[in-house]
């Protein structure tokens, strides 16, 4: 028989609101999960903002919540089973092995993109980042990619709460400028990072599509300068729209 154990209420109360979350297509407010579930409002106010605050949840305008970065991470973890993973890790490996570059697999988390699955096969010189990192604000070519799949709308909605930060001398700091930048890259298909968030380092994204909608991908590669002349900008860039087109050319993407 198992252990006598005492049941904590709050671990049922937060499971309870996680599964209705996962039975509903919208975000939903405090007010109405509290209806739903016939919990006290502080109580199920305490247990959201600390979802939040470990990014189980994320907090949307209107002062609604749904599932965050941090639960599709843990469920990638959990088995590797996700079929976004799945299907593009082999292109990972395809673009790491053509291009000798570290290759990246992220999703958006608001402003942030979130690394989710990565090759960075050493070859040389080895660009490397830990699965589960969150990227700065605005930061990087996977984010401008990932941006490019919202509406003009949505883009202003996110520059109008942000501050775009210098994180090197050549980012983009004038926000019509970085809406102008994504607008390119929707018509172009790609992102070209040329040490705009790292002095000495150049990167190329392409955005990936997920089916349902709600979530936005990206797969980027990145090296330093000296691997990536100039000169093999527009090989690389024809390469991964390649790649891209073909992952993305599936009924709604993934």
């Amino acid at each position: 028989m198992p252990p006598a154990f005492k049941r904590v209420p709050a671990v049922d109360k937060c499971f309870a609101i996680l599964e209705l979350l996962a039975r509903t297509s919208e975000p939903m407010g405090i007010s109405d999960i509290s209806g739903k579930l016939d919990l006290n409002k502080s109580t199920v106010f305490n247990i959201m903002h600390t979802l939040q605050n470990l990014n189980v949840l994320e907090h949307h305008p209107g002062g609604k919540f749904a599932f965050g970065t941090r639960l599709y991470i843990l469920g990638n973890i959990a088995g590797n089973r996700s079929e976004l993973i799945q299907t593009a890790h082999p292109y990972l490996e395809m673009i790491n092995a053509k291009t000798k570059l570290s290759a990246f697999l992220g999703i958006r988390a608001d402003r942030r993109s979130i690394l989710i699955d990565k090759v960075d096969s050493a070859y040389g010189i080895k660009v490397s980042s830990e699965i589960g990192l969150r990227m700065p604000v605005l930061a990087g070519p996977g984010i401008k990619a990932m941006l490019t799949q919202l509406t003009d709308e949505e883009i202003d909605e996110i520059l109008a709460r942000t501050d775009l930060k210098p994180y090197t001398r050549h980012t983009t700091t004038d926000k019509a400028t970085f809406k102008m930048e994504v607008q390119e890259a929707r018509q172009q298909g790609i992102v070209i990072d040329r040490q705009e968030y790292i002095e000495g380092m150049v990167s190329f994204a392409i955005p990936i599509k997920v089916r349902g909608g709600g979530l936005q991908a990206a797969i980027w590669a990145v090296g330093l300068t000296q691997q990536v002349p100039e000169s093999s900008f527009p090989e690389i860039s024809s390469y991964l729209k390649n790649i891209a087109a073909e992952i993305n050319s599936g009924p709604g993407g993934f």
